[in-house]
This record gives C-alpha cells, sequence and structure tokens, in this order.
C-alpha cells in the first residue's frame, strides 16, 4: 500500500491498459447482455418485431426459464451431465496427477507437456475426432468387432451389432471429461506437488494403512486443488454446446444449446440473455460456495 501510495502514476500507467480492456470488453458487452434479459421484443406497428428489442425490466424472461417444465427439465439434465462428467473426471485426473508428482522432475516435463498437448489443438477438430472413434464404423466398434470374431462368439450369437456410442449422453458425458480433463489434472498436480510428504510418511509410520492415510491425510491436504479442479470443470461443463450439439445431437440438448438457438435461430435474445445470466448465477453461487468453504476449513481462497 505504501508503494502504490508513492507510484500513484506509475501503478495507474500499469493497470490502465488491462482495466480499459477488461471494462470496456468484458463489463460493458456483459453489462449489455443482462439489460437485454429484462426486455421483450418490441412492438411496431401493431407487430412483434422480429429483431427489434425493448427494455422494459421485465422478469418475464427469468420467470419463463424458471416456470416452464421444458427449460426447467433440460437445466436439470444439464445440471447432472456436467456433475457427472466432473466427477469423472476427479476420479480419473486424481491418480494421474499423483503419478505426475511423485514421479523424476525430467518425466514430470513429458507427463505435463502430455496433459497440456490437447490445448494446442483446435475444439472443433478434437470434437470431431471423438465422432470418428463412436461412430457406427468407427475405432471403437471395429476393434470391438474384431475381438468379438476372433474369439468365434459370432459362430455363437451371430454377427456383432455396433454399439450406438453417438448422439446419445454417453457420448456427451465422454466429450465433456475429454475436453476438460486437462483442467482437473493441473490444479490438482499444483496442490499434490507442494503436499508436505513427512506428514504422509508420518501417518504410515503411526499404524494407518495407505486407504486410511489417503483418506484422512492426503485428501485434505489437496481439498484446494479438488476444490479448483471442480469448478474448473463443472462451469464450463455446464455452458458447453458444442460438444453436446455435435456429439448429443438433438437427443442430449443441453441449456447452452437453448442458448445459442435462441440468440441465432430463434432471434430471442432476451431470453437468450436471461438463460445464459441463470448459469452465470450458478457460477457465482459455485464461487461462493468455494470461498465459504475455504474459509471454514482455513484454506487459501
Amino acid at each position: 500500500m505504501e508503494s502504490y501510495h508513492r507510484n500513484r502514476r506509475l501503478f495507474w500507467l500499469l493497470a490502465g491498459p488491462g482495466s480499459f480492456w477488461l471494462l470496456f470488453f468484458f463489463l460493458v458487452p456483459l453489462g449489455i447482455v443482462w439489460t437485454l434479459s429484462f426486455g421483450e421484443k418490441a412492438v411496431i406497428d401493431g407487430q412483434i418485431s422480429i429483431t427489434e428489442t425493448e427494455i422494459t425490466w421485465t422478469l418475464a424472461n427469468y420467470l419463463r426459464a424458471l416456470a416452464d417444465p421444458v427449460y426447467l427439465k433440460i437445466i436439470w439434465k444439464s445440471v447432472w451431465i456436467s456433475v457427472f462428467a466432473t466427477l469423472l473426471c476427479l476420479l480419473i485426473a486424481y491418480p494421474v496427477a499423483f503419478l505426475i508428482s511423485f514421479t523424476s522432475p525430467r518425466r514430470q516435463a513429458w507427463l505435463l507437456l502430455a496433459v497440456i498437448l490437447p490445448f494446442w489443438i483446435n475444439l472443433l477438430i478434437r470434437t470431431y475426432a471423438l465422432i470418428a472413434v463412436f461412430r457406427t464404423k468407427g475405432y471403437v466398434n471395429f476393434t470391438l468387432e474384431w475381438i468379438y470374431n476372433g474369439l468365434w462368439l459370432d459362430h455363437l450369437f451371430g454377427a456383432f451389432q455396433p454399439l450406438e456410442l453417438l448422439y446419445n449422453n454417453f457420448a456427451v458425458v465422454a466429450g465433456l471429461v475429454y475436453v476438460f480433463m486437462p483442467f482437473m489434472v493441473l490444479p490438482l498436480y499444483a496442490s499434490i506437488e507442494r503436499l508436505d510428504r513427512s506428514m504422509l510418511e508420518a501417518s504410515l509410520d503411526l499404524g494407518a494403512g495407505q486407504f486410511t492415510t489417503f483418506l484422512r491425510v492426503t485428501v485434505p491436504l489437496t481439498m484446494p486443488g479438488i476444490i479448483s479442479g471442480v469448478i474448473l470443470v463443472f462451469i464450463p461443463s455446464l455452458g458447453s454446446f458444442l460438444t453436446a450439439d455435435l456429439l448429443g445431437g438433438t437427443n442430449a440438448t443441453m441449456i447452452g444449446n437453448v442458448i445459442e438457438r435462441q440468440f441465432k435461430a430463434a432471434n430471442d435474445w432476451p431470453f437468450g440473455a436471461a438463460l445464459s445470466f441463470l448459469l452465470m448465477y450458478v457460477t457465482f453461487g459455485a464461487l461462493a460456495l468455494r470461498a465459504v468453504i475455504s474459509r471454514q476449513s482455513g484454506m487459501p481462497a
């Protein structure tokens, strides 16, 4: 604080460009969308306009989203798919992060590179790659058919029937886990890397088994990484629309797909804005919950 008071001009010189960018290219557009959520389609010459919007500060858009069973069902479906994908990411990422943390420094660099390597490839390309894996004539069904015929099961049970792996909830969950896995591994790795390993050794020396040590020592000490990873995966999963659109189709519509269609196909921007901010309110709630848990447990927020 003393340095700030002595060098205010330098402070604002350094903070000015970033603050300007954040204000005019994030907060201002966000405020415009928030204002749109309290609007409705304008009435011009006695007819409802397709393109014009009038801000009437109505809550009708929020009430419509929360009262219509169709949208409530989609919101609930989006929540449980996101929760399930987040839990799968946690179960898979924790041992991966543990392995990276306890391996040699040279191998750590290569393993971390393997984790962040998907970031170098466009999300659309990665999603289309999953389509090639899961489709009826894809790599999964081809491999299963090869094993099925190799075991002579076709003579006992008939020809192999390909599994329907695309355009369902399974494909969406698999796609979300595939896309957001690095966001779970990296915070877990950072948390496990800072772990005081002498406490693990003390727990084992005092007679606790490996499983007890993991539950009572390792998990509590790495809880900041777990919470951060859960938030980093759950929030974007809840608002994801590309993965659900390409892998789920019409059979696995999520709330992100509904929002995208309101802004494009339906041209109902006020309702799309209201749905968008409902997701943002959920995001704020998740961040507030993390702060409360951190404060109660004494972890850094």
